[in-house]
């Protein structure tokens, strides 16, 4: 018996590869610094644990494949504050972000389809596209010019007749690329004459920094038929448990091919829906608040990674990642040192190594991302604890 080759040519997470050895570490007695995963620390609001306390049905009956009605109003109405004029219609509710993701490469994708997707990136799109027996295009970017994709020329010299989406995940993730309006309409531009989708992830929306506007593909309303926006609670609500996520487009006929597989699974679980509306009810102050903490734990991650010599880091502009070219020859190989032999004080670090985050072989050898996910003196520690590192690594 053999499996397919479809799963065959999926790798496993980059991301979760190493916790084995990190949990090693701590059974062995040293406190880890996990900066390998994008789980916040701060709190889920209450008003999500508050909404499922006050649920009083005496069935957890199966909800409607699109969603519950008071979540899908209220991911409308949460959009209406950016000035992006959806309707309960235009929204599926799905498990995750993650689930949006392979619902609709399964929906857009043929056998052999290209998407078009910057790299470094987000590591579940090579798996997700994989499931749609589609392949990840990528657009190579470069730690020297701050991992910056949008340029037209650039772009476009990645487009095939196979190429049938370009995938945006604004803010980014590994690297926390921002994208502007401007650049944004070109990509829209650039999409309509290939007559390609846009699938743009935005499950960071609010975390754009240093003046930067909130910005979204849904705002190109001149483009909005070939638009497909994933958004989740997960990392905007620190609430990545709940796995509530969505779809948003208003092409009809996207969305009813959506719905067919949306069907087949039946419903994302009704109580996380229940606590996910109240979550998207919250004031505009709560993401003012949790922008300003993410700032202050990035700033304090930058700081001190620029006193390692020979890293190569401009300072993200969104989300909560940074990629960075390190004085090794392996990340991957530096860490294991860090989990398996170097301590300080009894504590050491554990990162992602950032070559699983390429498609192109051989790149992002030595980088690695951080998530600074970490309360701000804990991320000083944590980095300093890499410079500690590096230093005896390289002394060997």
């Amino acid at each position: 018996m053999k499996l397919t080759n479809r799963v065959n040519a999926m790798q496993f997470s980059p991301i979760r590869r190493f916790n084995p050895m990190g949990k090693k570490a701590e059974a062995d007695g040293k406190k880890v610094y996990h900066l390998n995963i994008g789980q916040p620390d701060v709190e889920t609001p209450e008003c999500f644990m508050d909404a499922i306390r006050n649920f009083d049905s005496k069935v957890i009956a199966y909800a409607e494949s699109q969603g519950i009605e008071p979540l899908r109003s209220a991911i409308v109405d949460y959009m209406k504050m950016y000035d992006m004029d959806y309707v309960n219609d235009d929204v599926l509710v799905t498990m995750g972000g993650s689930e949006a993701l392979i619902m609709t490469f399964l929906t857009i994708l043929n056998e052999g389809d290209e998407v078009l997707v910057p790299e470094p990136f987000y590591t579940n799109y090579h798996t997700f596209a994989k499931c749609a027996s589609g392949e990840v295009k990528p657009i190579t970017t470069k730690a020297e010019d701050g991992y910056h994709y949008a340029k037209k020329e650039l772009i476009e010299s990645c487009i095939t007749d196979k190429t049938k989406a370009i995938v945006c995940l604004n803010p980014g993730n590994p690297t926390g690329n921002v994208l502007t309006k401007d650049e944004m309409k070109m990509i829209c531009e650039l999409a309509k004459e290939h007559d390609l989708w846009i699938l743009s992830d935005e499950v960071y929306r609010e975390f754009a920094y240093d003046g930067r506007e909130v910005t979204s593909f849904g705002m190109m309303k001149e483009y909005e038929d070939r638009i497909i926006i994933i958004d989740s609670v997960s990392k905007r609500f620190s609430a990545c448990g709940a796995r509530v996520g969505c779809a948003i487009s208003k092409n009809k006929e996207f969305l009813d091919g959506l719905l067919k597989i949306a069907q087949g699974r039946l419903c994302t679980p009704t109580i996380d829906q229940v606590g996910a509306a109240a979550l998207y009810r919250l004031p505009k102050s709560y993401y003012e608040e949790a922008k300003a903490e993410y700032v202050g734990r990035r700033n304090a991650a930058y700081e001190e990674l620029m006193k390692i010599p020979g890293v190569v880091c401009e300072k993200p502009g969104g989300a909560f990642y940074m990629t960075a070219k390190l004085p090794v020859d392996s990340a991957e190989d530096f860490l294991v040192y860090l989990l398996k032999e170097f301590e300080d004080k009894g504590e050491t670090v554990m990162f992602a190594p950032a070559e699983g985050f390429y498609a192109t072989p051989g790149l992002g050898k030595d980088e690695m991302r951080i998530a600074y996910v970490l309360k701000k003196e804990d991320m000083r520690r944590a980095v300093e604890l890499i410079r500690l590192g590096l230093e005896k690594y390289n002394g060997q």
